[in-house]
C-alpha cells in the first residue's frame, strides 16, 4: 500500500475528475481526498468518486483465475494462470482452425485505458486475425460520433472545454441529466445562469437537472428529431438565421431548410406533446442569444434515428451561427470513462488507431507499418456491437464461436438482454477479463482477474478530448495481472512472441506513432507532458504543439473547411405504443450507481442509497392501474418482462414509464429494450420502446427485489457455491434454488399471470400536449438559489 499521496483520476464517468489518493490514518487503507487544482472538477466529487477506493483490496474482487470444469454444466473453480491461459489459447486456436479467424470475436469496454483499447484492437487484428471486434461504447455515443463526422468531418465529444459552458448565452441540453450522471459538471450550468445565460433542458422527465432550467421541454420519447426540426423552422420563420455564417462557413443549407419547413409548430406539438408557446420561447431564447451551445446525451442518441436526430440539433447550431466560434457549438456529453479514447484507437469494428477508417488503404498502410505486418493481412470492417453479440453461437459460417470479452457486462447492459444472455451461453468458449465476477463473467468458461484503476498506470481521454494520466497508487493483490500482460501472454501462446509489451508507457509510445497524422493525433502527447499540463487536448501532432482545446475556430475538418447541414424529416420510433403495449418505456441512470452496476453495486454506501430497480410512473397512470408507492409492477415489452417496485411522481409524462438499467435479475430494464439499430451508427434504440404495465401481487414474485440487489460474496465463494445467472437461474449444474424468473416471453403464463395481474385496459394518453409545470422566471429561480 502506498505511503504517500498520489494524484490520479476517478474510475467512473467521462469527466475523469481529478482526485488524490492518500493512506488512511492507520496506513492500512486508501482514502480519496479533493484535488482542487484539476480544472475539470475543481475538487468536487460525486458519491461514486468519493467512495471509489472502497473496492481496492476488497474481498468482492477477483484475485485468481477461474475455469469451468470441462463441459458447459461444470462449475467455475480456481486455477493458476498457466492453466487458464493455456485453456484460452488452445480454445481459440481450435476454433480458428475449424471455423476460420472470424469465428473468434473480441468485445471491449469504454472503461479501458487508451493503452488497453489500442492493444486489444491490435491483438484482434494481428494475433487473432478477426474482423469481429467492437465494444460497449457503441451503445454510448456512436450516433453523436456519426453525426459529428457527417457535419464537421471530425468526432470529439466536446469541441471546447467544459469551462466554456458558463460563458455561453443560451445552452440547450437534450436528453441528459448531469445532476445524476456527472454531478461535478453541474457547477458549469449553475455558473452559466449566474452569468446571465439561459438553460433549456429537453427531457420527458422533470429531472434534477431540469429543475435548474429556465425552460423545460418534455417531448414524448422519440420526439427529439421533430422537436429540433420544429425549432429550426421557427428560426427561419422569425428571421433568426445567421445568413452570413451559413453562406461563409456551411454547405447544404437549402435541403436542410426545406426539411425543417415541413415541421411547423402545430405539427410539432402534435408529434412531441410540447406546446407551441414553449416551442416559440425556446427558439427565441436560442436564436436571439449572442452565443449558444447544444449538448446532447443518450436521450436523443440511443434511438434508431439517433444520427439524424443529433444532425438536426447540429443544424440548429449552424443555422443560428452558433458553431465554430468561441463559446458556441454542438457537443456530446460522453458517458463512459474512456468512451472517447476507446473508439479512437481500435476497439470499433471499422476503425484503426488515430480515428482512421479500416477501409482506407493509406490508413491500413500506416498502421500496418507501425505494427510490422503487411496491410493485406489486416481484416476489414466487422460487425457492430449488438450485431456481434447477436451472432454469438449462431450456426453456419457467420457465427462467432469464441469470444474474448474485456471490461464489459452485456448481460445487464445490452438491449434485449435475455437474448444476448442466451447467445453468450451458446458459445464454445467465453473468456472474460474483469476485476469482479460480473453477471457476464459468471457465464464464462474462463475468468481472468484484472488490475483496478488505482493499481496500474494508463491514459484516458475525457469528454473534452483532454488526454489525462491515471497513476498507479496502490499495489494489487498478489497474483493479479494486468490486461496488457494478459494480451502479451496470449499472443505468445498463439504464435506472436513480439509486439505486445505490458508496460503502459511503452504501449502509449507506440500508440503515438500509430495515431500520428490521423484525426485523433496523439503524436505530441507523452506521459511527462500530461503530468506537467494536467492533460493535453488532441489533436496534438507535435511536442511543441499546444494541443487543441477548441476545435473549428478557423475551419471545420471537412475537405472544403465548411460544416455540412444534413436533411432529414420526422419519423416515428422503431416501436410505437399500441393497444397491446400502450406506454413508452425510457431508461437511464441514477446518482448512486454506474453503468451495469458491476462495481457500484458492491459498494455499501452506494448500494444503500440506490439498493434496487424501480418503475417510475405518473400519478394518473398509477390511479389507472390502482397501484400505490412501492407496490410491485410488471413491465412487459415484446422482448420480455421485468418486475420492480413502483415509484410514483409527477415529474414524468403520464404516457411514459422510466426504469434505471443498473441491475440484473427480475428488475433488469434491458430485458425490455429494443435492439432496432440506427442505419448509420448501429446504435440500438435503448431510449424508447412500447410496454404494458401491470400490478403484481407481492407473493407472486417474493424475493424479486433481493434477487435484483443481490449480495456479493468473494469470487472464490461464488465459484464454489455456483454462480447465480441473470434472471435468478443458477449456472448449469449448480446447486441451490432458482430465484424468480423475470425473462418470460410475452404472453407466457408466468407467476404474475397466475396471480391475476391486472392488464391496462386501454392506452393512457393525454388528450393533447403534455402540460408541465410552468418554468420559473430567471429572477425567481435565482432568488430560490440565493
Amino acid at each position: 500500500m502506498t505511503t504517500t499521496a498520489t494524484d490520479t483520476h476517478c474510475p467512473y464517468c467521462s469527466l475523469q475528475c481529478g482526485m488524490r489518493l492518500t493512506p488512511d490514518d492507520e496506513g492500512v487503507g486508501t482514502q480519496v481526498v479533493a484535488r482542487p487544482e484539476f480544472p475539470v472538477n475543481r475538487g468536487a466529487l460525486c458519491g461514486k468518486g468519493q467512495s471509489a477506493a472502497a473496492l481496492l483490496g476488497s474481498a468482492n474482487r477477483l484475485t485468481v483465475p477461474l475455469v469451468r470444469e470441462r463441459g458447459k454444466r461444470g462449475e467455475l473453480r480456481e486455477a493458476g494462470w498457466e492453466e487458464a491461459l493455456d485453456r484460452v489459447a488452445e480454445g481459440f486456436a481450435a476454433i480458428r482452425a475449424e471455423h476460420g479467424a472470424d469465428a473468434v470475436g473480441v468485445f471491449g469496454g469504454g472503461g479501458l485505458t487508451n493503452e488497453k483499447a489500442y492493444q486489444l484492437g491490435k491483438f484482434a487484428r494481428v494475433v487473432l486475425g478477426t474482423a469481429n471486434i467492437d465494444y460497449n461504447g457503441r451503445f454510448c455515443m456512436s450516433s453523436a460520433a456519426a453525426a459529428n463526422r457527417l457535419a464537421f468531418g471530425l468526432d470529439r465529444g466536446l469541441p471546447f472545454p467544459l469551462a466554456d459552458i458558463p460563458h455561453t448565452g443560451c445552452l440547450i441540453l437534450v436528453g441528459g441529466n448531469p445532476a445524476e450522471t456527472m454531478p461535478p459538471a453541474l457547477r458549469n450550468f449553475r455558473e452559466l445562469r449566474d452569468n446571465g445565460g439561459t438553460l433549456i433542458v429537453v427531457d420527458p422527465r422533470r429531472t434534477r437537472t431540469a429543475e435548474l432550467a429556465d425552460l423545460h421541454l418534455a417531448p414524448q420519447p422519440g420526439g427529439d428529431l421533430a422537436l429540433a426540426l420544429g425549432l429550426l423552422h421557427l428560426l427561419v420563420a422569425e428571421g433568426m438565421v445567421d445568413t452570413g455564417f451559413v453562406q461563409a462557413r456551411t454547405s447544404g443549407w437549402e435541403r436542410a431548410r426545406a426539411a425543417a419547413m415541413a415541421h411547423w409548430p402545430e405539427r410539432v406539438e402534435r408529434l412531441t406533446g410540447v406546446p407551441v408557446p414553449q416551442l416559440r420561447r425556446a427558439a427565441e431564447l436560442f436564436g436571439r442569444a449572442a452565443t449558444g451551445m447544444v449538448l446532447t446525451a443518450r436521450g436523443p442518441e440511443q434511438q434508431s434515428k439517433g444520427t439524424d436526430t443529433v444532425g438536426a440539433w447540429i443544424n440548429l447550431c449552424l443555422a443560428a451561427g452558433k458553431a465554430g466560434r468561441r463559446y458556441s457549438g454542438y457537443g456530446c456529453l460522453t458517458g463512459q470513462g474512456n468512451g472517447q479514447g476507446g473508439r479512437e484507437h481500435g476497439q470499433k469494428a471499422d476503425q484503426l488507431p488515430g480515428y482512421r477508417s479500416i477501409e482506407d488503404p493509406a490508413a491500413r498502410a500506416h498502421v500496418a507499418a507501425v505494427w510490422g505486418v503487411h496491410p493485406d493481412s489486416l481484416p476489414r470492417s466487422g460487425r457492430s456491437a449488438y450485431e456481434l453479440l447477436d451472432s454469438l453461437g449462431a450456426p453456419g459460417p457467420d457465427g462467432v464461436r469464441g469470444l474474448l470479452l474485456m471490461g464489459s457486462n452485456p448481460v445487464v447492459s445490452a438491449p434485449r438482454a435475455a437474448h444476448v444472455t442466451a447467445r453468450l451461453r451458446s458459445l464454445d468458449l467465453l473468456v472474460v477479463s474483469d476485476l469482479v465476477l460480473s453477471e457476464t463473467a459468471a457465464l464464462a468458461d474462463v475468468v481472468l482477474p484484472s488490475l483496478q484503476w488505482a493499481e496500474e498506470r494508463g491514459t484516458m481521454t475525457n469528454l473534452e478530448g483532454r488526454v489525462i494520466l491515471r497513476e498507479r497508487a496502490v499495489d494489487p493483490p498478489k497474483g493479479v495481472r494486468g490486461d496488457l500482460w494478459l494480451l502479451r501472454e496470449l499472443a505468445r501462446r498463439l504464435g506472436v512472441p513480439d509486439g505486445f509489451p505490458d508496460d503502459p508507457e511503452t504501449v502509449f509510445e507506440e500508440l503515438r506513432r500509430a495515431s500520428a497524422g490521423g484525426q485523433a493525433d496523439y503524436a505530441g502527447i507523452g506521459y511527462e507532458r500530461i503530468r506537467a499540463e494536467d492533460g493535453v487536448f488532441w489533436p496534438c501532432p507535435a511536442e511543441d504543439h499546444p494541443g487543441t482545446p477548441r476545435l473549428f475556430l478557423d475551419a471545420f475538418a471537412t475537405p472544403d473547411g465548411r460544416a455540412r447541414f444534413t436533411a432529414a424529416g420526422h419519423r416515428p420510433a422503431a416501436e410505437e405504443p399500441d393497444a397491446d403495449y400502450p406506454l413508452y418505456l425510457t431508461t437511464g441512470r441514477v446518482l448512486a450507481q454506474y453503468q451495469s452496476g458491476a462495481q457500484t453495486r458492491r459498494v455499501d454506501a452506494l448500494n444503500a442509497a440506490a439498493p434496487g430497480p424501480f418503475v417510475e410512473l405518473h400519478p394518473l397512470l398509477a390511479r389507472r392501474l390502482a397501484v400505490t408507492e412501492g407496490e410491485l409492477l410488471a413491465v412487459t415489452s415484446r422482448r420480455g418482462r421485468a418486475v420492480a417496485p413502483a415509484r410514483i411522481t409527477d415529474t414524468i409524462r403520464p404516457d411514459t414509464v422510466f426504469m434505471p438499467f443498473h441491475w440484473p435479475g427480475a428488475g433488469r430494464a434491458n430485458t425490455l429494450t429494443n435492439p432496432a439499430l440506427d442505419p448509420t451508427s448501429r446504435m440500438p434504440e435503448f431510449k424508447v420502446c412500447a410496454v404494458r404495465v401491470e400490478a403484481v401481487r407481492t407473493e407472486a414474485v417474493r424475493g424479486a427485489g433481493a434477487a435484483s440487489r443481490g449480495s456479493f460474496p468473494g469470487a472464490a465463494a461464488q465459484a464454489r457455491a455456483g454462480a447465480v445467472e441473470p434472471g435468478g437461474h443458477r449456472a448449469p449444474g449448480s446447486p441451490g434454488p432458482t430465484a424468480p424468473d423475470g425473462h418470460r416471453a410475452p404472453g407466457s403464463a408466468g407467476p404474475a399471470a397466475r396471480a391475476g395481474a391486472v392488464r391496462t385496459p386501454e392506452p393512457v394518453r393525454e388528450p393533447g400536449p403534455l402540460r408541465t409545470k410552468a418554468a420559473p422566471s430567471q429572477a425567481a429561480a435565482r432568488a430560490d438559489r440565493s
